[in-house]
């Protein structure tokens, strides 16, 4: 004997159905997660990211172990939320105030600096991004390295216009030099992130490296037909 098929808008199909932005129980898990992030940056200020356990951060946010681990799996997932927001504000902030027509080092430096400045107010942002890359397979460094994918595609984007209009050689591989140059100013912030250099040091070596860079990148002269 067949099961009676349920009627249609029964409590199954609805709760297969996508919710609404405002719908309470969306609504709710923002609050709760907005409380969350809060608690802890108040506790990372307070103890450091180290000392700081997810245990606190929920008493902090006035929730159990159970109820926070259904908001978020690991402290360190709660820091890669604050670098996606800030990355997201500092290429917002980029795409305002790129003037198209600069010469293509002077779009770069400014892109690097934007970030730099947010990243800034926050090292441990910085930290934990790059602990994130050594373990490639676990979830907080999957969404890290999607934000370093993005911020190499900006880069090529800038790179590709430059080599269109002849700013740059044009036997430049734009993808290949965003990806140079975003290492080179992930390495740069490493002795920043372990605390031997501090926020303008790892700026004024982000500065020269990519400088080093684009003596490589920028359009050569070419010799006319009679070899002048």
């Amino acid at each position: 004997m067949t099961s009676p098929t349920p009627p249609e808008g029964g409590a199954a199909e609805r709760s297969r159905r996508p919710l609404r932005r405002d719908d309470g129980r969306l609504v709710r898990g923002r609050r709760s997660r907005a409380r969350i992030r809060a608690a802890a940056g108040e506790l990372f200020r307070e103890v450091g990211f180290d000392a700081a356990t997810l245990r606190a951060i929920g008493a902090r946010a006035g929730m159990g172990a159970s109820s926070i681990y259904r908001h978020v799996r690991s402290k360190e997932e709660l820091l890669v939320f604050d670098l996606r927001d800030r990355q997201e504000e500092a290429w917002q902030r980029f795409r305002r105030e790129d003037d198209k027509r600069a010469p293509t080092r002077e779009r770069v430096r400014k892109f690097l600096e934007a970030q730099h400045a947010l990243l800034a107010e926050d090292p441990d942002l910085t930290t934990i991004a790059l602990r994130a890359t050594t373990h490639p397979g676990a979830r907080v460094a999957r969404q890290v390295l999607a934000l370093h994918d993005r911020t190499i595609g900006l880069l090529f984007e800038v790179l590709q216009q430059g080599k269109m209009r002849r700013d740059l050689d044009r036997e430049v591989d734009a993808m290949a030099a965003a990806r140079a140059i975003f290492h080179v100013t992930t390495s740069a912030r490493i002795p920043w992130a372990n605390g031997l250099v501090d926020a303008e040091g790892c700026r004024i070596s982000i500065e020269s490296a990519v400088d080093v860079l684009f003596r490589g990148l920028l359009a050569q002269p070419r010799p006319t037909h009679n070899g002048v």
